[in-house]
């Protein structure tokens, strides 16, 4: 029953055929039922031995279409046959006649196809159960008869060959089929060697249809003994014959092989990947890994991934669009074949990775291991897409992991994501959960480098996928936006935006789901709020307004938040109006040939009516006011409006700064004011009646008072005229003015020279005589006319004219002078909070304000000017701020009475000289980009002018360093924030948000490629200036025979051209920093950067980048013997090492950037006033710079040495406040600082010595072993320097890094030592005996820690005593090894303090570092012992302990117990 099992599964065609003959058996039994059969005359008359001997048996041969019949079951034929056979007296003879009979009845093609198909049973009376339903066919139970099997076989095989070209019958039966299938799972093969021969012998001559069946049939046919054989075989088939691959591969994969030969067919199959038919590829591939094993997965599967190209399987775009206007049938049939071909390669790999745990290693690691762009296939994203939809063997923490890497690397690009998409999207369909998922992870890294990417994977599922796809994409582009997380809901933002534009009929479907984000409008910045309003004003207001159906609710919502008397929904709202009025009104071009239609009057009026409803809501308050006036005008600068809406603001505009703002100079100013009326700073130079000027002190006194009124009265105040809208105003008055004029300013440039009505500012210096509320009026006062001159520039500084620029440059200066007033004006006003100058923040902020400017007061530097921007080391070098006892401890060095001398001059200087304006940037208008423009003016030093040159400067428009400066900082935050991508961080739920981009309110709505670009253009002028500083610092240092502190020095231009200098390094060096350079499309930028710097030292010429690179470094490093501050020297040695990384081998600087560092910190840095720098910001710099300077030097170890062998021990040579007479830099109060980078560093270089290999030969051992050498004498030198250096926090370095390092030598120094014992005995001894000396004095300062019970220090004694302990232990393991157990020893050591004294007061302890002596020989261990007793006296007698016996306890314990 089981043989008739098998069978009948095998092979569905028998049984169609069984069940037609079947049937047309019952039929002739239904017409004779009752009756007993005919026998046939001929049969009985004249019987052959075969007939005979069949009948006898029970089997009754038919001829014509009957059936043979059977009466018996047919394992009882079979026995008989063979008991008639072999008692026959002609026996084995008898044979050889019952074959030829068998032959002579097959002649006949109807005979021979009975006896190929199954018999019946005979029925005796109506009775048939004794027989079993279902029988074989004659010749499969003849098969089943030892005796017989192979004459019948080969009778069979011979047979065929008439058949082979006849095709399927009438009744679709193939003949050559069933004679194959006759061979199927026979119990047992006579000769299978035989059998398999000849089969092979019948493909040769075989058509293909039948060869396909003989191949696919074979591991059904032969034993297992034959598998190897007929493989090889098929081996060499498989590479002539590509049309039975299929076949082959079917076989193949059937048959039990040896792992040799399996992995022998693999390679033959892998080298015909590339000539196999498409629709054959799923069946190669799925053999190839499914044949692979755990050893050799990564390899099979490395070069599956190289040579399995599907970007060949489709056709280019344009080939497919040329195909389909063709011939659009074949090229759709040809296209869908190639996709479900490539569906089936890919659920092969699906099932190999879901069943198989290597293979999704071995992918991961394959994809992983690629390491240019240009070698990512499609294979690899569609992979990674399996790997994270199945999740097998957590596959998708791999992939997602895989897949960053690739994109922060920039390895796997946009563009090879949107083949993916074009080409295989019916196959991506299927894998979108997983692309929606992985596009979800990328959006929320908080690494900006991903994140764009997942954005682009976001937009292709909506562009290339069906309407469910896109509504889930908006649903949770949606959520991203509602998550508050910054960069996140930034980029999702753009992604709707985008698809708004690209999309806008389909993604008005989904508008209602965009609408749901105005609930969660709370967490979101001004700016996203005005992309939101922009996404849904266009597609509820767009040019075919699809999503027509949002338009009331946006209504009601603008409304609601207008008429609302909290101050943050009123801005949301203005915002929201503002948008929606640039959405109605937008100008609609119709095209070249249709004339542009006005716009619809009902419209018009919708838009006239929006904007009154906003600025009558907005009158009450100046802050909402002034926000209007803010959103109109950049709405006017972004979007074209109609002409009709646009004449109509501009006009009111005009006519209402006029009444507002300006009064004319003939008017007496009347009135009670804080302090005298003056008009100040008129630039017009003919005095005359009919001129104009600003009315501000008025106003602002005006103002005050009507703030205490409405503060008195309860009832809603009407509109008024508030200086706070002065700015705003002209903002939007000026930008209408340029759109309706084309960038003509004449109609309001009286506005750039005329005067304002101020007061004299000889008053600033009587600031201490005035009562607090004159001095916030003076303040109020400085702060509008600052932000008027501010805005004032931005109108005009595009202007061509010599005399406009002159008056541009002139309000520069009005500014940079302005500002040190109000520095001195704020220093004598305590808690003030200045009026709002940005006004799409919060403006409710005043006690947090308050707090961090008196905070700011006491940071202030000693020199009392106004501080520059922070460096962009500063932010690298949080390490130093994070542990304030070290700053502490720089300081504890000086004396008490230079400490209180020093603050008493501090506070003098701050009263004079004023507060720091950092913390006020916020109360600032914002200055476009344009105004940067104004750098390309020249540059005006005091040093380079005499008497006679004085006119000539005033036609030249020159800029002074004072302007520089101011222009420079404003540029360097500009670059910082745009082009810097710091990551997300995710804020606290309790912890308020600090907004970082107010007072970028402009410079957010440029990409950071139109800023990149814009600092390119700028950069010949920077240069210029570049090279002005370093000209000015040479003549000084001329002049002065080489000092810079010289007495001819002015110490105030020195700092400014100081501040210059380093401000110029630090824009370079940030906008050089750009991650975008590294895009695709920005390398054409990037040359051209790098071209402006090497053509000032090479002149124009066509360079490639790595020349470029070099010619710019060249160019850079001439300024290194200029540097007038360490920190300047610093951001020149950054911008050194970020230009070098901009080519393909930045190594190849590192000697000059090295050696350049090297300079600066053997250079003696002093101030302009000749004094020694000094303070947090130069040990900050100082330290930053080593790590540069020990980061590009060859040999780490040697320079660490250097510089604790040679130069630290020079400082111990001289006095407490002299430095190192070779390194200025190095003394008592910047000792820490190089301390901790030695110290770090050493760490760091021990990690990378490459790790031991039993394999090494001789010659590499020694080179390990020798660099092993050199930094355990190096870590020994830095850990006995706190004998002489024992401040705190040098001790919290030591130990933190000690630990460190000891981890690093156990993981990577150990094993070394365990291979090369035997070889370099005496090396290994002397080098576990200096470190033996270090664990040493480590012990002691734990000892000490915990005396002091000092929690700094305490915190890290557990884990070194741990690394200490296991130190001891691994020693022995390493002596066991090398068979010298009794060479190991083991002494107390006492508690002793840093200076080596027993520390009484604590019962003495064994300690986890008690030292071990590791000799190869006995008889040295006394010597030992007496060294040891001579370097240290803390041990007590030594015990030597017997390599089997076990080490005691108590002998071992740790003493933190």
């Amino acid at each position: 029953m089981m043989r008739k099992k098998r069978r009948s599964s095998v092979d569905q065609v028998v049984e169609g055929a069984n069940t037609t003959t079947n049937s047309t058996t019952k039929a002739k039994k239904s017409r004779t039922t009752g009756r007993p059969p005919k026998e046939s005359v001929p049969d009985d008359t004249n019987q052959s031995v075969f007939t005979r001997f069949l009948r006898e048996a029970g089997v009754t041969v038919k001829r014509g279409a009957t059936s043979n019949e059977i009466a018996v079951d047919q394992v009882v034929f079979q026995k008989r046959i063979e008991q008639q056979l072999r008692k026959n007296p002609n026996y084995p003879g008898i044979i050889q006649e019952f074959i030829t009979g068998l032959e002579s009845h097959i002649e006949d093609p109807e005979n021979f196809r009975n006896c190929l198909l199954p018999c019946v049973p005979q029925l005796t009376d109506g009775d048939g159960s004794s027989v079993s339903s279902f029988q074989e066919s004659l010749l499969r139970m003849l098969l089943g008869i030892d005796i017989l099997q192979t004459s019948t076989i080969n009778t069979l095989l011979e047979k065929l060959p008439e058949f082979m070209l006849d095709g399927a019958g009438d009744a679709g039966i193939s003949v050559p089929r069933i004679i194959i299938n006759q061979l199927k799972w026979l119990d047992r093969v006579v000769d299978s060697k035989e059998l398999a021969s000849k089969l092979m012998e019948l493909v040769s001559v075989a058509p293909v249809d039948v060869q396909r069946d003989i191949i696919t049939s074979l591991p059904e046919i032969l034993e297992d003994s034959q598998h190897n054989d007929i493989a090889r075989e098929l081996n060499s088939l498989l590479q002539t014959n590509t049309q039975l691959t299929v076949p082959i591969l079917d076989a193949l994969s059937s048959l039990n092989l040896s792992s040799s030969l399996l992995t022998e067919v693999r390679g033959a199959v892998m080298t015909t990947l590339a000539a196999v038919q498409l629709e054959d590829l799923p069946v190669v591939v799925k053999f190839i890994l499914h044949s692979v094993s755990v050893s050799d997965a990564y390899e099979v599967v490395n070069n599956l991934r190289k040579k399995l190209e599907l970007e060949q399987c489709v056709l280019p775009p344009a080939l497919q669009m040329s195909q389909s206007r063709t011939r659009s049938d074949g090229a759709a049939a040809a296209a869908s074949t190639a996709g479900s071909s490539v569906a089936l390669i890919l659920d092969g790999i699906k099932s190999a990775v879901r069943f198989q745990k290597t293979i999704s290693e071995a992918w991961l690691k394959a994809i992983d291991s690629v390491d240019e762009s240009e070698n990512h296939k499609v294979i690899d994203l569609l992979v990674l897409f399996i790997l994270h939809s199945t999740n097998a063997n957590q596959s998708r923490r791999g992939a997602e992991r895989v897949l960053k890497s690739k994109v922060r690397t920039g390895l796997i690009q946009e563009a090879l994501l949107q083949k993916t998409f074009r080409d295989h999207s019916q196959v991506m369909r299927g894998y979108f959960p997983s692309i929606l998922a992985l596009a979800q992870c990328l959006l929320r890294s908080p690494d900006p480098c991903v994140v764009p990417f997942g954005g682009h994977m976001y937009q292709l599922s909506f562009t290339e996928f069906d309407s469910y796809c896109q509504q889930e994409v908006v649903g949770s582009l949606v959520t991203h936006v509602c998550s508050g997380v910054g960069g996140e809901v930034d980029m999702a933002l753009e992604l709707l935006c985008g698809l708004v534009t690209e999309k806008p009929s389909e993604m008005a479907l989904y508008a209602v789901f965009v609408k749901g984000i105005l609930d969660y409008m709370d967490n979101l910045t001004p700016q996203q709020i005005r992309r939101l309003f922009h996404l849904l004003s266009r597609l509820a207001f767009g040019q075919q307004q699809q999503g027509s159906h949002i338009q009331d609710d946006m209504h009601i919502v603008i409304r609601k938040q207008l008429s609302s008397t909290v101050p943050k929904y009123k801005r949301i709202g203005i915002i929201g109006a503002v948008m929606i009025v640039g959405s109605m009104g937008a100008f609609k071009p119709k095209g070249k040939e249709v004339k542009d239609q006005p716009l619809p009057q009902e419209t018009f009026r919708q838009v006239t009516a929006l904007l009154e409803l906003v600025r009558s809501s907005s009158d009450s308050s100046p802050e909402a006011a002034a926000l209007y006036y803010d959103e109109l005008a950049n709405l006017i600068l972004s979007s074209t409006l109609d002409p009709q809406v646009q004449e109509n603001i501009a006009k009111s505009v005009l006519d209402d700064f006029q009444d507002d703002f300006v009064v004319d100079l003939g008017k007496e100013i009347t009135g009670s004011f804080p302090f005298p009326a003056r008009l100040m700073y008129n630039l017009e130079e003919e005095e005359s009646q009919e001129g104009i000027a600003i009315n501000l002190l008025p106003l602002l006194a005006k103002d005050i008072q009507n703030n205490r009124e409405q503060l008195s009265q309860t009832k809603r105040a009407n509109k008024r005229v508030s200086p706070l809208c002065l700015s705003p105003f002209f903002r939007l008055l000026r930008l209408c003015e340029e759109k309706q004029h084309h960038g003509d300013l004449e109609e309001i440039d009286a506005l750039l020279g005329c005067p304002l009505v101020i007061t004299g500012l000889d008053v600033v210096e009587k600031i201490n005589s005035l009562s607090k509320s004159e001095r916030e009026f003076l303040c109020n006062l400085l702060f509008f006319t600052i932000n008027w001159f501010r805005e004032v520039i931005n109108a005009f500084c595009r202007l061509k004219e010599t005399e406009m620029k002159m008056k541009v440059m002139t309000r520069l200066q009005n500014i940079t002078y302005l500002q040190t007033l109000l520095e001195r004006a704020l220093a004598g006003t305590s808690s003030y909070v200045p009026p709002v100058a940005n006004f799409d923040g919060e403006t409710s902020d005043a006690a947090t304000f308050t707090s961090t400017a008196s905070g700011n007061k006491a940071k202030k530097d000693g020199t009392g000017k106004k501080r520059k921007a922070p460096s962009k080391s500063s932010s690298e070098n949080s390490s130093l701020l994070e542990e304030p006892t070290e700053a502490d401890e720089t300081q504890q060095e000086q004396p008490e009475k230079e400490k209180e001398k020093e603050k008493e001059k501090e506070k003098e200087k701050e009263t004079w000289q004023g507060v720091s304006l950092v913390c006020y940037r916020p109360f600032f208008r914002e200055l476009d980009m344009e105004v940067l423009s104004v750098l390309q003016c020249g540059l005006l030093s005091r040093s380079l002018l005499d008497s006679e040159l004085q006119t000539k400067v005033q036609e030249e428009v020159l800029l002074g360093p004072a302007e520089l400066v101011f222009l420079l900082e404003d540029m360097l935050r500009k670059v910082e924030f745009s082009l810097t991508s710091a990551p997300v961080k995710r804020m606290p739920f309790f912890k308020p948000r600090t907004d970082k981009s107010v007072g970028f309110s402009h410079l957010q709505q440029r990409s950071a490629k139109d800023i990149a670009v814009c600092c390119v253009e700028l950069l010949p002028a920077l240069c210029s200036h570049l090279e002005n500083c370093h000209n000015h610092f040479q003549t000084v240092l001329s002049e002065n025979n080489g000092v810079v502190d010289g007495p001819a020095t002015d110490a105030q231009e020195q700092q400014l051209m100081s501040s210059c200098y380093q401000l110029l390094l630090q824009v370079l060096n940030t906008t050089f920093s750009w991650s975008g350079f590294s895009l695709p499309g920005q390398r054409g930028l990037l040359k051209k950067a790098l071209g402006v710097l090497a053509e000032r030292l090479k002149g124009r010429s066509e360079l490639t980048l790595e020349q470029l690179v070099k010619h710019s470094f060249e160019y850079l490093l001439n300024f290194g013997s200029t540097m007038p501050s360490l920190s300047t020297a610093l951001c020149l040695s950054q911008l050194l090492s970020t230009v070098s990384e901009k080519g393909g081998n930045p190594s190849a600087y590192r000697e000059q950037t090295a050696s350049l560092a090297k300079r600066f910190l053997s250079q003696d840095w002093v101030t302009a006033s000749g004094e020694k720098e000094r303070g947090t910001k130069f040990n900050e710099a100082l330290h930053t710079l080593l790590r540069i300077y020990l980061d590009n030097v060859d040999d780490v170890l040697k320079a660490v040495e250097e510089i604790a062998g040679e130069r630290i021990p020079e400082l111990l040579n001289v006095s407490k406040n002299e430095s190192s007479p070779t390194w200025p830099t190095l003394n008592r109060q910047t000792f820490l600082v190089f301390y901790k980078v030695m110290m770090a560093d050493l760490d760091k270089a021990a990690r990378k010595i490459p790790a031991s290999k039993i394999s090494d030969n001789t010659e590499a051992q020694s080179e390990k072993l020798l660099t092993w050498n050199l930094a355990v004498r190096d870590f020994h030198v830095l850990v006995n320097l706190v004998k002489v250096f024992d401040s705190r926090p040098v001790l919290n370095v030591c130990l933190k890094y000690g630990r460190l390092f000891l981890e690093s030598f156990l993981k990577l120094g150990m094993p070394l030592l365990d291979h090369s014992f035997k070889r370099h005995k005496e090396d290994v001894q002397s080098l576990l005996k200096t470190f033996q000396l270090s664990t040493r004095q480590l012990h002691h300062m734990c000892g000490y820690s915990k005396i002091h019970q000092d929690t700094s220090l305490t915190n890290h004694v557990p884990a070194l005593k741990k690394s200490l302990e296991l130190f001891v232990y691994r020693v022995k393991a390493t002596l066991t090894l090398n068979n010298c157990q009794e060479a190991f020893w083991i002494g107390n050591l006492k508690n002793r303090n840093l200076k080596g004294e027993e520390i009484l007061s604590q019962r003495s302890q064994g300690s986890d570092d008690d030292e071990e002596e590791e000799e190869e020989e006995r008889s040295l261990l006394p010597q030992d012992k007496s060294e040891d007793q001579g370097q240290e006296s803390d041990s007590e007698e030594p015990r030597r302990i017997n390599g089997e016996g076990n080490v005691a306890e108590e002998d071992i314990t740790d003493d933190s117990d």
